[in-house]
């Protein structure tokens, strides 16, 4: 099946080849796949980013891997991502952030996240990934079914609005999953998880969370945002097609 077919047609077929397939084993047909294309993993190395990181790297660590440093991350994230592709041998991690004639029009005195989140994650999030996945047919994630209702149902592979296909090894993982696989590897854990943080973005928008709190709990505290929004296209959260994967 061709790259010359509609996304959301791929992307059906996909689903259905793949749907009793492990993580492993789709990680790696997406990779080599023709229906896939041109494929880079976009990570946050964030608070569970080692398990896909370490995959990658066990099944071809010259996969372009996207890191956008916002430049309101913390000290501790911009380390670990050091680190850790240094420990993988990653061999092709491609750091981007906003222009800077952007951030001086629209964020001269980096407050924009003060008033409004969705422009300044717009801003320095979803404008910078979309220009670097220009030359890609489709991107691999870390979302997890478990990790909210905006993601309970999402496959294997999604079709992003027509455009490129979204990739999700670890759809079916659960907390105990990745907790398990990072132990089994003995791979470092982001050190603010150790501190309350179970799941990590940027600074000003990431707050510790309590015993008993939904994980994303701390990502935009006592707000209705869910999302950072690169997930979201014209507006609206991309979500996985009708097939189980």
């Amino acid at each position: 099946m061709p790259l010359s077919l509609p996304v959301a047609t791929r992307v059906a077929a996909l689903n259905t080849r793949y749907r009793h397939h492990g993580a492993t084993a789709v990680l790696e047909h997406a990779l080599k796949d023709a229906q896939v294309g041109k494929v880079a993993l976009v990570s946050s190395f964030g608070a569970e980013s080692v398990v896909l990181l370490h995959l990658v790297s066990m099944v071809d660590r010259t996969t372009p891997v996207i890191f956008i440093d916002t430049e309101m991350l913390f000290t501790e994230t911009l380390v670990y991502q050091q680190e850790l592709a240094e420990r993988l041998h990653l061999k092709d991690v491609r750091i981007i952030r906003a222009e800077r004639e952007a951030i001086f029009t629209h964020d001269n005195e980096g407050v924009l996240h003060v008033h409004d989140t969705d422009a300044c994650c717009h801003l320095r999030k979803t404008v910078p990934l979309q220009k670097a996945l220009g030359e890609f047919d489709a991107w691999i994630t870390g979302r997890k079914r478990y990790q909210g209702a905006t993601r309970s149902e999402i496959d294997f592979f999604e079709n992003e609005a027509d455009q490129r296909i979204k990739v999700n090894p670890l759809a079916h993982w659960t907390s105990g999953d990745l907790r398990d696989y990072i132990d089994e590897n003995r791979l470092p854990r982001h050190p603010l998880v150790a501190k309350g943080y179970p799941s990590i973005g940027c600074a000003p928008c990431t707050t510790r969370v309590s015993d008993g709190e939904d994980p994303r709990a701390g990502r935009w505290r006592d707000s209705e945002k869910a999302e950072c929004g690169i997930h979201f296209v014209n507006g609206k959260l991309v979500r996985g097609g009708s097939v189980a994967a």
